[in-house]
């Protein structure tokens, strides 16, 4: 397979998964908004690329890992998108977190094109990024599947296959997100609780993750949330709130009940209206179950 691949995004996942493609062997036609940031990649095998089209341009894969729905369209439908010079049979692995129709919207229009479209959304924060750690689920062809193997194992520890409708990987990646939520909504309540009757809630988080709700996500995020620790940043409480959304749309177009989804969505909301947007999704949701019961 051609070493020379083409990458979008640059942000807190991107950077290091860049990195980690960088070290399996590839070298990487790169676009970002900002495009300084580039710098913080090996000069040696990247090639800087002013639009998204110019990082398409000759390749057999591109990936992009971009923030919105919106965005995502953007870089690949625009002006300046990646279909304008996307090689025929070339694959597109989109690794964002974007809803289930905007999948299916953007893999119609790459079989128009006569290229490929792989949805490939991650689980896991910058840090598991880093490591190599990341869970990735897929969906799409076959084909684009046994395409993408070599590169997703450069980035992940597990690889997990969800059909071959284009939003199938997308529908598991919005239902974990929102999962997700519901647990830090818990964990803030049931740690703000114990604080309110006299009680250590780093203790009572410490007990929890290590007996009944002895799982990564109890223990990290309960750490967070119990300690009101939430730096560094790896999610931004705005961007929870997107996936918060899309959980919304999704369950009224499926016609699925599901209340929870309006508790975690409007705590989302309620940060970003205070301001909140660019911290820690966690702290969007600890802070915000802290300063209603005033502690």
């Amino acid at each position: 397979m051609d070493k020379k691949i083409g990458f979008i995004g640059l942000g807190n996942m991107g950077i290091p998964m860049a990195k980690n493609l960088i070290s399996a062997g590839y070298h990487l036609q790169v676009y970002n908004r900002t495009i300084s940031k580039v710098d913080e990649l090996d000069a040696a095998s990247t090639t800087k690329c002013k639009t998204p089209a110019e990082a398409a341009s000759g390749v057999q894969i591109i990936i992009t890992m971009l923030s919105e729905d919106e965005i995502v369209k953007e870089n690949v439908l625009g002006e300046d998108g990646i279909l304008k010079t996307l090689p025929k049979n070339a694959l597109h692995i989109s690794m964002s977190t974007i809803a289930p129709d905007t999948a299916q919207l953007l893999s119609e229009a790459h079989k128009i094109a006569g290229s490929n479209y792989l949805a490939s959304p991650v689980f896991g924060r910058p840090e598991a990024a880093v490591a190599k750690k990341l869970w990735i689920c897929v969906s799409g062809s076959q084909q684009s599947k046994e395409i993408a193997k070599p590169l997703l194992e450069s980035l992940g520890q597990g690889i997990f296959d969800f059909g071959e409708t284009a939003g199938g990987a997308n529908v598991v990646k919005v239902a974990g997100n929102f999962m997700i939520m519901a647990s830090m909504e818990m964990m803030a309540e049931a740690y703000t609780l114990a604080e309110k009757n006299g009680l250590d809630r780093l203790k009572v988080a410490e007990f929890f993750g290590s007996t009944l709700f002895n799982a990564p996500i109890f223990q990290n995020y309960g750490r967070t949330i119990a300690g009101k620790q939430y730096q560094p940043v790896g999610f931004k409480s705005k961007l929870g709130y997107k996936d918060a959304r899309i959980a919304f749309k999704l369950s009224q177009q499926s016609e699925t009940p599901m209340p929870i989804v309006s508790v975690v969505h409007n705590r989302l909301l309620s940060a970003v209206a205070k301001g909140w947007g660019e911290n820690d999704w966690s702290e969007g949701v600890g802070r915000g179950v802290s300063e209603d019961a005033g502690v």
